[in-house]
């Protein structure tokens, strides 16, 4: 299942997956992903509820047992994989939902884990391969759903869907797969022909499995497209789509993060959901007070209040790609550094390393860069900032000629500046 940023994937997944924790005793689900905070923020919200819940029917469950139900079936790939490892039964769960399946780990990177980590020295499956085999250990039927984000891939190791069709293709060749229609989209292929990867398998295309409406924001539908032209270096494109989406979902332009800050908690109304993000890779935001390195607490950030400090209210922690990716904000502040900059209308690529910005030239780290700014510019429901800091001319990691050609160019995409009150 594909789907455009906010189109409901996880939601489906785990509907599907919770319907089925109280169903027949041969039907069990589980719903894995690699990403820990959403895993932990997931469980802890549903827990929460849960508890809340029974309080209303004077049946009251306590935190700790909602929690461990919802251990049961919301589990992080990692844990599946090393139990499955250690016991070669199949397993209890026929139904295997994969959220963000497109980060799953390609074989090198998975094999060097495993004989780093886990001391197994001729470990040779992908992370796809692994779990397709897991499952293919019922004799009769099973299912793996992968939610499919395109573009999503932020880290060293993500293969995208080119690792599930390999896997397909060279081991289980005798599944029934069933594919949306997006394997031709830019977002999804990495160049590769996805059809001729799948060879002679049996492959039914279904438009319903690709979601095209976001349900995250009702205002955004073509939120995800301008982000797509926005990365990609298109600027007639961007403006056409901001014109389209401006009307009802504001997105504004500053180059001072205490007008970011203002005009966040200006929008916010009631329950609404404030805060910043950045990129893994915005080392030189720190002066500025925004520290990437500093890890935040997914669960207290994405639920707690707004009386509590470690909260995303209090616009003090910034959220990485890594924390945010599958979840969402209300209003977003993005806090752009140098690393994804662009010159001359193309975007540059750099990391900072030790004292100074060195240049990407790795394709691979370059796609995981822009995948990690197309993240965190569709994580907000209703509207987002983009700060952009000025530079400092007495700091040769901050100049503003790293910073001023970004501004020009979303400038030219159609954003409006705030300026200072």
């Amino acid at each position: 299942m594909t789907g455009v940023p906010g189109a409901g994937k996880t939601l489906a997944g785990l509907n599907l997956v919770t319907q089925h924790t109280n169903a027949h005793e041969d039907e069990h689900a589980v719903f894995l992903s690699g990403n820990g905070p959403l895993v932990d923020v997931l469980r802890e919200a549903l827990a929460r509820d849960e508890h809340e819940q029974s309080k209303l029917t004077n049946t009251t469950i306590r935190k700790a047992d909602a929690a461990r139900k919802v251990k049961s079936f919301i589990q992080n790939i990692m844990h599946f994989r090393d139990d499955n490892l250690a016991d070669l039964k199949a397993p209890i769960e026929r139904v295997a939902v994969f959220d963000e399946a497109q980060r799953a780990w390609d074989r090198d990177h998975l094999a060097n884990f495993m004989s780093r980590k886990k001391g197994i020295a001729d470990f040779d499956m992908s992370e796809p391969a692994f779990l397709i085999s897991v499952m293919d250990r019922h004799d009769d039927w099973c299912v793996v759903i992968c939610l499919i984000g395109g573009g999503q891939e932020i880290n060293a190791g993500e293969a995208g869907l080119t690792e599930w069709f390999q896997a397909l293709q060279l081991r289980f060749s005798t599944w029934k797969v069933f594919t949306s229609p997006q394997l031709a989209h830019r977002d999804y292929h990495w160049g590769q022909d996805l059809k001729a990867m799948l060879g002679e398998v049996d492959v039914t295309v279904y438009k319903h499995l690709h979601l095209a409406v976001s349900i995250r924001s009702f205002r955004a539908e073509k939120l995800s497209e301008f982000v797509g032209a926005v990365v990609a270096g298109e600027v007639e494109a961007a403006r056409d789509l901001y014109e389209q989406i401006e009307a009802t979902y504001p997105i504004k332009l500053t180059r001072d993060l205490a007008v970011a800050r203002t005009w966040l908690r200006e929008q916010a109304r009631g329950s609404e959901r404030v805060g910043f993000v950045a990129s893994s890779g915005a080392s030189r935001l720190k002066p500025l007070g925004i520290n990437v390195h500093e890890k935040i607490d997914a669960t207290h950030w994405f639920l707690n209040g707004k009386d509590d400090v470690r909260s995303s209210h209090y616009l003090e922690d910034p959220a990485t790609e890594f924390d945010i990716q599958g979840l969402e904000l209300d209003w977003v502040g993005v806090c752009w550094d140098a690393d994804f900059r662009s010159v001359n209308g193309k975007w540059a690529f750099h990391r900072f390393t030790g004292t100074k910005w060195q240049n990407v030239n790795d394709d691979n780290r370059k796609i995981y860069l822009t995948n990690a700014y197309r993240v965190l510019l569709t994580r907000a429901r209703q509207g987002l900032v983009i700060f952009i800091p000025e530079g400092d001319p007495e700091d040769a990691t901050r100049p503003a000629a790293f910073y001023d050609g970004t501004a020009a160019f979303l400038s030219e995409c159609g954003l409006p500046l705030l300026q200072p009150v």
